[in-house]
């Protein structure tokens, strides 16, 4: 959507909300959003592109969707069973919108209420292998009863209990904020970053502070803040670096101090700063040798391998398309989970995109696809991606682009 169209949405939004005499904290309410968020859509600064919220508008605006967008296309024929299927995690954010559990502040014997922790502890790691597939209407679903679930036992379990409790709790909301940035809901995830925090210090484990902070740069990052970013990550690097220094490190120590480097490699890659993005995935480097291995502590997958991975994508966020085929092309990620294989396969897609090399670049796109469809349908780098194959390509385009093309919604 070009921004002269997107004023145009905006307009026909801002129309469509007033004839119903809505206000815009009502119809923002209603979809389940920010009035922010829909303030920026009326005024043509937010594009909305992806069908499913068009659809969500559409409904809250009580009109067809045609109606709202006349050029959407009408759909010939769908499976009734999947029409209301969840395809985004909208669920999951409405699930954190506002206190997590108000009527435990009214029960008068609240405390000391048993927990199955052995089932609970089985339903977050559940939550995890669905992050880390990418597969976002899943555990859109998951979260919906699992959150209120944890919020509620980890304040009324036997005291012996709730340490772990607010781990798992902790574990959930970081969880969620990795999906929501893969998503591009960047303020859903700095929510559900800062609560993992604030679960993790109630849990007396440190290390998942730390992780929760990670999160938070992620998030940070996605909103553009990056001045934000740098300094939550910047500070535990010098927090850990301090801890650690003159210790045998632990290795799930390692993991966190590499991850965060990482972090600020992409804050640094962001803000064009190729020298310091270079030096911080050095540093990330010289931890992963340290810690010998590929490992998974923490849910951050952190080791030689990814560096690698991350250092294709840092490649292409600078321009350096050669230099992240080069890396890219050598890595052996079949260890890892789908989510950083797909996003390899996306970077190294991009990079061919960058290197004008049309083949390649789809190939690898559609392998990202293939293991991780919602991944390369919602991110916006993928998209952009695609958009450009279909610009570069012209009339030549191919059918399996043009196929991609609408189904990651991303036609010029």
């Amino acid at each position: 959507m070009s921004e002269g169209d997107s004023r145009a949405f905006g307009l026909r939004v801002a129309e469509l909300r007033r004839q119903r005499g809505m206000k815009q904290e009502e119809l923002a309410a209603t979809l389940g959003r920010t009035a922010s968020w829909l303030s920026q859509v009326e005024r043509g600064i937010q594009p909305v592109n992806r069908l499913d919220v068009l659809r969500l508008l559409a409904d809250g605006l009580g009109v067809p969707l045609q109606t709202l967008r006349p050029d959407t296309p009408t759909p010939v024929s769908a499976p009734a069973e999947s029409a209301d299927a969840p395809n985004d995690l909208d669920q999951a954010r409405l699930t954190i919108s506002g206190y997590p559990v108000p009527d435990v502040l009214l029960m008068a014997n609240a405390a000391d209420a048993a927990v199955d922790v052995d089932e609970l502890r089985a339903a977050v790691d559940a939550v995890w292998e669905l992050t880390h597939g990418s597969r976002f209407a899943e555990l859109s679903s998951a979260i919906g009863p699992l959150i209120p679930r944890l919020e509620r036992a980890a304040r009324t379990a036997p005291s012996t209990d709730q340490p772990t409790l607010w781990l798992l709790l902790s574990r959930t909301y970081q969880a969620l904020s990795a999906a929501f940035v893969r998503q591009d809901e960047p303020d859903a995830a700095w929510l559900a970053a800062d609560r993992s925090i604030t679960a993790a210090e109630r849990s007396g484990e440190v290390l998942h502070v730390f992780a929760g902070v990670y999160r938070l740069a992620q998030a940070f990052v996605r909103l553009k803040h990056l001045d934000q970013a740098e300094h939550a990550a910047a500070t535990a690097v010098v927090a850990l670096r301090r801890h650690l220094s003159g210790t045998t490190a632990h290795p799930e120590a390692l993991s966190v101090l590499g991850s965060l480097h990482l972090a600020l490699a992409l804050v640094h890659a962001r803000a064009g700063n190729r020298a310091d993005a270079r030096r911080e995935i050095e540093h990330a480097r010289q931890v992963a040798e340290k810690l010998g291995v590929d490992r998974n502590d923490l849910n951050l997958e952190f080791g030689r391998t990814n560096v690698d991975i991350q250092a294709v994508s840092i490649a292409v966020e600078l321009g350096d398309a050669g230099e992240a085929i080069d890396i890219g092309e050598r890595i052996n990620a079949e260890r890892l989970s789908t989510e950083r294989r797909a996003r390899l396969a996306m970077d190294l897609g991009r990079a061919y995109a960058q290197r004008r090399q049309g083949g390649e670049a789809l190939a690898h796109l559609l392998e990202a696809e293939k293991l991780a469809p919602e991944l390369i349908h919602t991110h916006v780098a993928a998209r952009n991606a695609i958009r450009e194959l279909i610009l570069v390509a012209g009339r030549a385009a191919s059918p399996e682009l043009k196929s991609l093309a609408e189904r990651a919604d991303a036609q010029p």
